[in-house]
């Protein structure tokens, strides 16, 4: 196996955990995304969603929700959230159409 593949192998799963992590922390410490996906929720946690909480998505590895309400991801995380990320950013870029529509 050539060097270069060895190194990539070595840090991808590391480069994936950190950007995970910084996802998970600009999640927790803001309320900037205008979503949230809590990744592997346990049996009882929709039943203990708060109660502003929407249902967006919910597949057999994440729950997409939403909430107006300040301090979203601090009350997942209390009701047994494992992981929240963000949903719904835009990343850096705007849309493509967002500065023509400006006008």
């Amino acid at each position: 196996m050539s060097t270069i593949i060895k190194r990539i192998a070595l840090w991808a799963p590391l480069l994936l955990a950190a950007w995970v992590a910084v996802m998970a922390a600009v999640m927790r410490f803001s309320d900037a995304a205008p979503a949230a996906v809590v990744m592997l929720p346990s049996q009882g946690f929709i039943a203990a969603l708060p109660p502003d909480a929407a249902i967006l998505s919910q597949n057999a590895v994440s729950l997409t929700l939403k909430s107006d309400t300040p301090g979203f991801a601090a009350r997942l995380y209390r009701v047994g959230a494992l992981l929240v990320l963000p949903a719904g950013l835009t990343g850096c870029l705007p849309l493509p159409g967002a500065l023509a529509n400006k006008g």
